[in-house]
């Protein structure tokens, strides 16, 4: 085990994200998603502060993220 320092770099080495590799990510999960819900009724769609939650006749919720932003 690495110094209390080491550790603390090593652990903002974890947190670090690259914007357009978690772009890519989100945009991937989405599809996955999406491709799920091929042939359900959606019954709701809300638009919360960090996330955005369609509801389907079946009553599953399908949460996506990182689509939101201040602009």
């Amino acid at each position: 085990m690495g110094t209390v320092n080491e550790r603390i770099d090593e652990l903002l080495h974890l947190i670090e994200v690259e914007p357009d590799a978690l772009r890519e990510a989100e945009f991937a999960q989405a599809a996955s998603i999406l491709e799920t819900m091929v042939g359900k009724t959606v019954t709701s769609a809300e638009i919360e502060d960090t996330r955005i939650v369609i509801t389907t006749a079946d009553g599953n919720k399908y949460f996506f993220y990182g689509f939101l932003g201040l602009d």
